[in-house]
């Protein structure tokens, strides 16, 4: 009871109780009236900011995608000093965030919310697809001819960086054991799609 609304800004209050709430219950534990318990609220306090439950997981998931599409501009570091070594780092960067804020990454993407619940949730997980999918330009344009879509390389990637980072990177017991790094399988992974692509390091 309490979390944060002490110092009267309820919206952060419901926020804050929302993430505590996926860490305890996950992403479709929790109902409406138990982010304003978690508040220190009444259970008609969340709708001077939220229409429902939804809205409140829209806007946990915004906040996801905009500090994840903050870390992965960070990392990608406009493609320096070239897009292999920078790729690897956004690979790093994925599995680090779903690692360090799985509250955020299963809000983001397991909590059933379209992105296009609101304009500002759709335009910052488009941003946070749209490093990833300059990094696929930058890689395909090493290619001297034969070139596939960029689109189709930026989501083979992602789809590879999700996959792993669900299955391997998360901090919890739904974690499956690997004889290596989720790090290592996920360069490894990609190497050896771009290699099949002919889009090899430099």
């Amino acid at each position: 009871m309490g979390r944060g609304y002490h110092h009267g800004n309820l919206k952060e209050a419901l926020i804050e109780a929302a993430l505590g709430l996926i860490g305890q219950k996950g992403v479709g534990g929790f109902t409406f009236a138990d982010a304003a318990r978690m508040a220190g609220v009444s259970p008609a306090a969340p709708y001077r900011h939220f229409r429902d439950r939804d809205e409140l997981l829209a806007d946990v998931a915004r906040r996801g995608f905009e500090s994840f599409g903050d870390a992965l501009t960070r990392s990608w570091d406009e493609g320096k000093p070239n897009p292999f070594e920078a790729i690897e780092r956004l690979g790093k960067t994925y599995l680090a965030f779903a690692r360090k804020e799985p509250a955020f990454y299963a809000a983001m993407f397991e909590g059933g919310i379209s992105s296009d619940t609101t304009p500002e949730l759709r335009l910052a997980a488009d941003r946070a697809f749209g490093v990833l999918r300059e990094a696929s330009e930058k890689l395909v344009e090493t290619m001297p001819a034969g070139r596939p879509p960029a689109m189709m390389v930026a989501l083979h990637i992602w789809s590879l960086s999700h996959g792993i980072a669900s299955l391997f990177a998360r901090p919890d017991e739904s974690r499956r054991k690997l004889p290596m790094s989720a790090e290592d399988l996920l360069e490894a992974g990609v190497l050896i799609y771009l290699d099949g692509l002919g889009i090899r390091r430099p």
